[in-house]
């Protein structure tokens, strides 16, 4: 698996897009190849593009106290994003970005095989899920993703990504609800 995700980090980094020349550092995955658990964000912020590594700012520290609450530790999963570059002053990758590196995130997935994926945030649901839904009506209940390359369905949850729960805390509470539900399926 090592060697196959190495192949794909490859693949991203002689691709040759826009983001690629603003950014520091290429942000792949963190965690572990054999997870059950697969995590998607959005893209790399500041901390992540200056250490090439998903979720590590202050959204990363909520993400691990996320994965603390459910009995899972960040090495034991498998967390990356749908785009590997840091868009610039941290905007919203567009579509056209998103559906660039879907090919990505999706060999990605076939190579970790999870039986899981939980969906940080409304560009990872619109990825994975190709839906125009918002976030509001698509967390709260199971999805299926399926893969273009294996037969099997892989459950899927999309909740809310951790840097718009520190903005809004509000939104924890229905962020915990999606966790809890994630753990009731692992340890059944």
């Amino acid at each position: 698996k090592f060697n196959k995700i190495q192949t794909i980090i490859e693949k991203i980094k002689s691709y040759d897009c826009p983001l690629k020349k603003t950014a520091k550092n290429i942000v792949v995955y963190d965690g572990s190849l054999d997870a059950k658990v697969m995590f998607i964000g959005e893209a790399p912020g500041r901390d992540e593009d200056a250490q090439g590594l998903p979720f590590v700012g202050k959204a990363g520290m909520l993400l691990n106290k996320m994965l603390s609450a459910i009995n899972l530790k960040r090495e034991e999963v498998y967390i990356t994003n749908v785009i590997n570059w840091r868009p610039p002053e941290n905007r919203t990758p567009t579509d056209e970005e998103i559906l660039e590196f879907l090919p990505f995130l999706q060999e990605q997935i076939d190579v970790v095989n999870p039986d899981f994926i939980f969906l940080l945030g409304g560009v990872a649901a619109k990825a994975i899920l190709s839906t125009p839904l918002s976030l509001g009506k698509l967390r709260g209940s199971w999805h299926e993703y399926q893969s273009l390359k294996t037969n099997k369905k892989i459950y899927t949850i999309a909740s809310y990504h951790p840097a718009f729960l520190l903005r809004s805390p509000q939104y924890k509470k229905a962020s915990w609800e999606d966790l809890k539900m994630l753990q009731k399926r692992i340890y059944e």
